[in-house]
């Protein structure tokens, strides 16, 4: 006599959201949160070769740095320092609301945070715009005059890649951030589904921890 044995029945969700290679939310949950750790474990391994290459230059060559770091604008760059830690506040607690299916809350603190993400690209707008003026400029584009210490080009070429970077990443930040903000107008979000939001949230972080590194490295210590 043979035993059939059936497999027991998946735990489907009722969750339109529900993939159908996953069996529950709370796996599809994880299996997004993982392969976003593993997107930043490669954004930190980018950034951390840019920070290793900006320290071996900065070592071979400290006077150039130290004179370029001068013409830096420390108060520019502490504003947007407090910008970004404000964003990283408004985005934990958009987070939250999402949890909490607080829909209103979370549409306000998702404007917030790109209201405080705007504000940092209007700045470094500013800086930028600065830099072209004064030829401080990366490679054989710098034109600066009246420097009493040569090589300041090098700095710039890791001001300008790196800082470029970040503001690449701003950018893209605050595209996924439209995107979950037009998904919670829309009501997709609440206690039982709000993956995107904590995602997009914890890459937020990033870019504001990338910018925490950056600050004191650039306008500070050098």
């Amino acid at each position: 006599m043979s035993t059939v044995t059936h497999p027991a029945p998946a735990e489907h969700g009722h969750s339109p959201f529900l993939q159908h290679h996953f069996r529950e939310m709370k796996q599809q949950f994880d299996a997004a949160k993982i392969g976003m750790w593993l997107f930043l474990v490669t954004e930190v391994l980018l950034f951390g070769g840019l920070f290793v290459g900006y320290g071996l230059m900065h070592a071979r060559h400290p006077e150039a740095f130290m004179a370029a770091h001068h013409h830096l604008d420390k108060v520019m760059g502490a504003t947007n320092t407090i910008v970004l830690l404000v964003s990283s506040f408004t985005m934990v607690m958009a987070v939250w609301s999402a949890q909490t299916s607080r829909r209103k809350l979370c549409i306000l603190f998702l404007i917030l945070t790109l209201l405080c993400a705007g504000t940092f690209m209007v700045i470094k707008y500013f800086e930028y715009s600065h830099k072209f003026h004064e030829g401080l400029l990366p490679g054989k584009y710098y034109t600066h005059h009246g420097d009493t210490v040569p090589g300041q080009f090098m700095f710039f070429s890791f001001y300008f890649m790196m800082t470029g970077l970040h503001g690449i990443h701003v950018l893209l930040g605050m595209a996924a951030i439209l995107w979950i903000l037009a998904r919670t107008i829309r009501g997709d979000f609440s206690s039982e589904y709000y993956a995107p939001v904590d995602i997009t949230g914890l890459y937020w972080h990033l870019v504001d921890l990338i910018w925490i590194y950056l600050f004191p490295l650039m306008y500070l210590i050098s």
